[in-house]
């Protein structure tokens, strides 16, 4: 059992940034997944947990208000990003998100959002990144574009050390 790993993309820790905050990655897509992802970590969230997330384009809108409720109740700090958006304008599905969750940010480029909340990590913080999981591919448009979370982190987590 030592040696079992879980699912690629299911609660995946990912990393670890400085003052060993844990990193985690969750596929976590709708609001029952995010609600789980977020309720698993909150135990070990000595100080804040904190989510990067976003929703899906061409797909069942009614879920982004009730997500950025769920974010906005669950984490201390909720960063709205995109995450797949298709046909759809990035800016007005972040819009739908954040018009139900006061006090979340708004970080369109996903990199960029994860990058800033490895940046803001501090001892006893846990990060999740939700919504892609063990895809590796950004969806915009009819073009899917090369963009991993587990390599996001790795390159955040890279220039964070040199930065120091």
């Amino acid at each position: 059992l030592a040696a079992l790993h879980g699912a690629r993309g299911r609660l995946d820790l990912a990393g670890t940034a400085r003052g060993g905050a844990p990193i985690f990655i969750d596929y976590a897509h709708t609001p029952d997944a995010l609600a789980n992802a977020l309720d698993a970590l909150r135990p070990y969230a000595e100080n804040r947990l904190i989510v990067v997330f976003g929703c899906g384009g061409d797909r069942d809108k009614g879920k982004r208000p009730e997500m950025g409720r769920i974010a906005v109740a669950r984490a201390d700090l909720a960063i709205v990003t995109d995450d797949n958006p298709r046909s759809e304008d990035p800016a007005a599905i972040r819009s739908e998100i954040l018009h139900a969750a006061p006090g979340a940010l708004e970080i369109g480029d996903r990199a960029s959002a994860i990058a800033d909340a490895i940046g803001r990590l501090e001892r006893g913080d846990v990060l999740l990144v939700a919504g892609k999981g063990h895809e590796t591919g950004q969806t915009v448009g009819a073009t899917v574009i090369p963009f991993s979370d587990h390599d996001a982190v790795t390159a955040a987590l890279k220039q964070e050390a040199k930065c120091g």
